[in-house]
């Protein structure tokens, strides 16, 4: 396998096929997607799933016939077998507080959003440095400070109001931003920014109500879902790598597909 650093100047391709036009300005992450999915539909078509004539667009959305073929591909290639009773029951036991109904938090956030042509790393070293500030303060001035900061320097309407979004449940929030602040203890400002389709956020629980634990055999299904999903992740990760280890990459980090996987 070879592979090369991203440059503005070259053609980021998968076994000669371009991922871009030269006028294209993709994040790595970007790059990435396009080469786990050209990856997958050169699969497909070296196992007569996809038709050679079915060739990738130049704005990287595969077409309808390469999705189902690469569909039909993970289907044949990925092993993903039936979690046991034991295994639910661990997963359940660990995550029991992730099980629970009517969970309720009082929160406030400063959003640093992500935006077009925005400088991330400037973007991050701001958002950390907020979230060092208000750590370093507690009481009437973490009130005070977190307001002036929210309506300072927060991207959401919510920093008019000092940030305040009030209380929520998991399913008023992003999945990725409700998946950091439920299913657990923490109150207070959070040691860590929290990542979310919008952007960086700096959090201060407030205050929680718990929820209803459920019982293992009302959640038994989800249960089982969370565990294949986690197969299912690993499974492809570990499909991929071999793809790649086959194939002819440029100007794509390679060694970061696990992490955007997972994301």
């Amino acid at each position: 396998m070879k592979t090369a650093n991203i440059e503005t100047t070259e053609i980021a391709s998968v076994n000669g096929i371009a991922l871009h036009l030269p006028s294209d300005a993709l994040t790595s992450d970007e790059l990435r997607q396009r080469a786990c999915s050209e990856l997958l539909r050169q699969a497909a078509v070296a196992q007569s799933l996809l038709s050679r004539e079915d060739l990738p667009s130049a704005d990287g959305v595969l077409s309808e016939a390469a999705s189902s073929a690469i569909e039909v591909l993970l289907d044949q290639n990925l092993v993903i077998p039936e979690p046991s009773e034991e295994a639910c029951l661990r997963h359940y036991t660990a995550h029991q507080a992730s099980y629970a109904i009517g969970e309720r938090i009082n929160v406030r956030h400063i959003l640093f959003a992500v935006t077009e042509g925005v400088d991330l790393n400037l973007l991050r070293n701001r958002a950390e440095s907020t979230l060092l500030n208000v750590r370093c303060h507690d009481g009437k001035s973490l009130d005070d400070l977190f307001a002036k900061d929210a309506k300072a320097l927060s991207n959401c309407p919510s920093g008019a109001e000092g940030g305040q979004l009030g209380w929520l449940t998991s399913g008023d929030c992003a999945p990725e931003f409700a998946k950091d602040l439920f299913g657990n203890k923490e109150v207070g400002v959070l040691p860590r920014l929290v990542h979310s389709r919008f952007g960086l956020h700096v959090v201060e629980v407030l205050a929680r109500e718990a929820g209803k634990e459920l019982s293992f055999e009302s959640v038994r299904g989800a249960v089982a879902m969370a565990l294949r999903q986690k197969t299912y992740v690993t499974a492809l990760r570990q499909y991929l790598g071999l793809l790649a280890g086959q194939a002819v990459i440029t100007c794509v980090d390679v060694d970061a597909f696990d992490s955007l996987l997972v994301q």
